[in-house]
């Protein structure tokens, strides 16, 4: 469904500069294509920060569309569906689409390893191959590590589902972000973190001055960086992405102060130091971790 016209009020401030420079162009042109079971806190904290930045630069600076697999409308994790505008089909076949295709944006469902098809693989890919920018929301992730694309390229996902990514893709470059950009493809955590995402296309497309009105419009302090974590460091925060991170975490906190070596808490985890400097590295971000000289404790080190 095309957006209809920005009705709040508008800013009062007169067009900036980077707003115009970005309009003399056509419009960013945004595909998102839902599947059942979506979330739409993700989908509309992705979308509304594009409509806000049209009102407050009172320019059409981005314009969207939802696609589906077909012309069926699509129904949400909380029962509310939403109509179509456009299918894959539509997407994919040259002439049939009215405008310039720049981005692709993905928000799946639950359960995601069920909702990779043939038609979407090859649907995906061939967008691909086009050049034009992906990106996938939440556990969407998933997806585009199915079809291949995400080899060697770094990404996140949802933290829920963290532990099993990293347990099913290794080529993946998984990350505990709250988004990613990595050359074609950025991945994003999803429900709030979409809003974060979309304002930093914004920044770039836009500028920072219109990026910045949209947050202040959305009475929000400011955006946030893709690569803040989305759980505090606490063995707490990993409950349910790593059982075995979770323990060396809460061993490592009883002992704060007489630090273990890394590999006693390994030890006391059940695994080998190596495999446990591979959970910090995979869910945390931190490479390896070195012990500090004259002590056995334990230091992240980047």
């Amino acid at each position: 469904m095309m957006n209809a016209p920005a009705r709040v009020h508008e800013a009062s401030s007169s067009v900036h500069p980077d707003a115009a420079l970005q309009v003399l162009g056509k419009p960013h042109d945004i595909a998102v294509l839902v599947l059942p079971g979506f979330s739409h806190l993700a989908l509309h904290a992705y979308i509304e920060p594009f409509r806000i930045a049209n009102t407050v630069s009172r320019l059409p600076l981005f314009r969207w569309r939802i696609a589906g697999i077909d012309a069926l409308a699509v129904v949400g994790a909380n029962g509310l569906s939403i109509p179509v505008g456009v299918t894959v089909e539509e997407l994919a076949t040259d002439g049939s689409y009215n405008c310039r295709l720049n981005q692709l944006v993905v928000v799946a469902g639950e359960p995601v390893e069920k909702q990779m098809t043939p038609h979407l693989n090859t649907f995906l890919r061939l967008l691909a191959r086009r050049g034009i920018s992906i990106s996938a929301v939440g556990t969407a992730t998933w997806l585009l590590a199915q079809t291949g694309l995400l080899a060697d390229t770094r990404c996140t996902i949802h933290w829920s589902r963290l532990a099993a990514f990293s347990e099913v893709f290794h080529k993946p470059r998984i990350r505990d972000s709250l988004f990613v950009k990595d050359g074609q493809y950025s991945t994003c955590a999803g429900e709030l973190a979409a809003f974060d995402l979309a304002v930093d296309l914004i920044a770039s497309q836009a500028g920072a001055y219109i990026a910045q009105e949209v947050c202040r419009h959305a009475t929000v302090e400011g955006q946030r960086s893709g690569s803040n974590r989305q759980t505090g460091p606490s063995g707490l925060a990993f409950a349910g992405v790593s059982d075995k991170l979770a323990m060396a975490m809460r061993i490592m906190e009883e002992n704060v102060e007489i630090p273990l070596s890394m590999g006693d808490v390994a030890h006391q985890v059940g695994i080998s130091r190596r495999q446990l400097e591979r959970l910090f590295a995979t869910h945390i971000g931190y490479p390896r971790l070195v012990t500090t000289s004259g002590s056995g404790s334990t230091m992240p080190s980047a």
